[in-house]
């Protein structure tokens, strides 16, 4: 068995209290976020590993190229071994300001073996609205390497169709956050729950009477002062202000590819009663090879034995009380000496006859 698979339970055996966290570990502010951007782009001076003749690079070269007042005569497709077309991503944080910089991630899209020694041509990035909000250029950094020899062979470390460009991009367009201009900003948790948010704006408005107020199982409204600087302050305070949050649901979470079973503490069992038995069929084939007599003008042949077992191993029958605990249902299951997938059909029967209290999630 692949020793992956032998991880059967992943646990905390004794039920974990619940804590203080702080608000900004448990939401974010609406608006207050990274943006994703993308471009399209080329890169240059490839050692022989680009893309070729490939059409849609020949096509962004010959786009560049007019831009720098070069005009390729009609018909002519250069072979570009030494250019590849990317696609150019990057994260844009929040309050980011024009000509601040931001890193790029620069993947190659065609046939490129590798990106080392490439230079990225200026390239725009665009968000999600179509907007130009930053423009890339720079020389790539490429962790990975690909060697290859002319009878096919080739090695390759790592990944090197693709490379970064560390602050390769300039910011040229600020994302509204509505931080200035909003009467009420909206808090939103990263995870919906109504007892967290209860507890959330209880212990904002302990802390500034007045402020906070639910609009549903994930964001607040708060309502804070319209002054920039005042409002960055307010914000601070309450990022920090601690919450014992609600206790997690029970839950089961099965990786159906390794075999792992990940239970948390708040998962009980009703009364039930698990028998776990396991039948093993053998079968060993010994052939023996015939001589026939000295002088009797037979053949030599081979005759066929087979031997056929059949083993069942008897299990106890484990009994839960009910309101079992994550302990007591770890312990009962290392008993019945299961297996990863053994303990995921014990799951599945203990939850089709009502007696897991939890969700399964299978991913």
């Amino acid at each position: 068995m692949l020793l992956i698979a032998m991880i059967a339970l992943i646990v905390f055996l004794a039920p974990v209290q619940a804590h203080a966290e702080r608000v900004r570990d448990l939401g974010q502010f609406q608006g207050v976020r990274e943006n994703q951007l993308t471009g399209y782009g080329i890169v240059v001076g490839l050692p022989g590993t680009g893309d070729d003749n490939l059409e849609y690079t020949t096509q962004a070269m010959k786009g560049v190229s007019g831009r720098m007042g070069l005009t390729l005569p009609p018909g002519v497709s250069p072979g570009l071994k030494n250019a590849s077309a990317v696609m150019v991503t990057a994260e844009l944080p929040a309050f980011a300001k024009p000509g601040q910089r931001i890193d790029v991630t620069v993947s190659a899209i065609g046939k490129a073996k590798s990106l080392r020694g490439g230079s990225l041509i200026m390239t725009p990035l665009y968000g999600a609205d179509g907007q130009i909000y930053a423009m890339a250029q720079g020389n790539l950094a490429v962790g990975g390497l690909g060697i290859s020899g002319k009878d096919g062979s080739n090695v390759t470390v790592n990944i090197p169709t693709v490379g970064r460009i560390a602050e390769g991009a300039s910011v040229e367009r600020a994302v509204a956050t509505g931080f200035d201009s909003n009467a009420v900003l909206r808090w939103n948790l990263f995870d919906a729950d109504f007892l967290t948010a209860a507890r959330v704006r209880d212990a904002i408005n302990n802390r500034l009477p007045g402020t906070a107020s639910v609009e549903d199982g994930v964001t607040l409204a708060l309502h804070l002062p319209a002054e920039p600087d005042t409002r960055a302050s307010v914000m601070a305070a309450i990022e920090m202000i601690e919450v014992d949050p609600a206790e997690t649901p029970a839950r089961v979470v099965v990786n159906s590819r390794t075999g792992t079973v990940v239970i948390n503490s708040a998962v009980r069992l009703a009364p039930a009663a698990i028998s776990h038995g396991k039948l093993t069929v053998r079968v060993e084939e010994r052939p023996t090879v015939v001589q026939p007599a000295p002088f009797s003008q037979g053949r030599t042949t081979v005759e066929q034995n087979s031997t056929l077992a059949v083993e069942e191993e008897k299990r106890a029958v484990m009994l839960f009380k009910g309101g079992a605990s994550l302990a007591r249902v770890v312990d009962a299951l290392n008993l019945l000496g299961v297996t990863p997938s053994d303990l995921v059909a014990i799951l599945e029967a203990l939850k089709q006859a009502g007696a897991l209290k939890a969700e399964m999630v299978v991913i």
